[in-house]
């Protein structure tokens, strides 16, 4: 007999009823479970892709005998990131924004608000993003404490989409309506020979 067959002469058990009203909290408060676990897993992902240090030290020092210099630690920030390494943190940040900042709080499209959905070719975007996600990562963490959220709120996410939703932000050129898609990179003054 398996485990799962009831025990000769045990009525089967009832199946749980939940009442209507009560789907809507439970069909919210299980899509907030699934975005905590995916994002999980990107930073499970993340640390098994970093080097161990097995002293726990920080930094190792060159190996005496080999003369070999220790690998370096990879660059925090994306700016700082090239070629395949740019590509998997692009991934990700793009999942991030994709499943949790744009249906949390991507708000409508307007003229005052304009958006790209090619967000990840303006490289302003990309950084402030980035720097975003960065924040929410540890300030989400159960190191941060109880008001980790609230700090990232304030101290991270308003001025950020403040930023990029400006309507002479990254995206002034883009989107202002959903039903007229537009995308434009914006010029910068380096490419009008205007930098220093």
């Amino acid at each position: 007999m398996s485990e799962s067959d009831p025990m000769p002469g045990t009525p089967e058990p009832e199946p749980i009823r939940i009442p209507d009203e009560d789907l809507d909290d439970l069909v919210s408060a299980l899509t907030r479970t699934m975005a905590e676990v995916r994002q999980h897993g990107v930073i499970l992902d993340r640390l098994g892709s970093e080097p161990d240090d097995e002293t726990g030290s920080g930094p190792t020092q060159p190996d005496p005998a080999t003369g070999a210099e220790p690998a370096t630690a990879p660059p925090l920030f994306i700016l700082a990131m090239g070629g395949a390494q740019y590509a998997a943190e692009l991934a990700e940040l793009s999942a991030w924004v994709t499943h949790l900042l744009l249906p949390v709080y991507g708000r409508e499209i307007g003229s005052t608000r304009p958006w790209c959905a090619k967000w990840h070719e303006h490289p302003e975007a990309v950084a402030r993003l980035h720097a975003l996600w960065l924040a929410w990562q540890q300030l989400t963490a159960a190191e941060a404490g109880q008001s980790g959220p609230s700090t990232w709120h304030r101290d991270h996410l308003d001025h950020a989409l403040l930023q990029l939703r400006a309507p002479d932000g990254p995206f002034a050129a883009c989107t202002t309506s959903p039903s007229r898609l537009a995308h434009r990179v914006l010029t910068t003054p380096d490419q009008l020979g205007l930098a220093a």
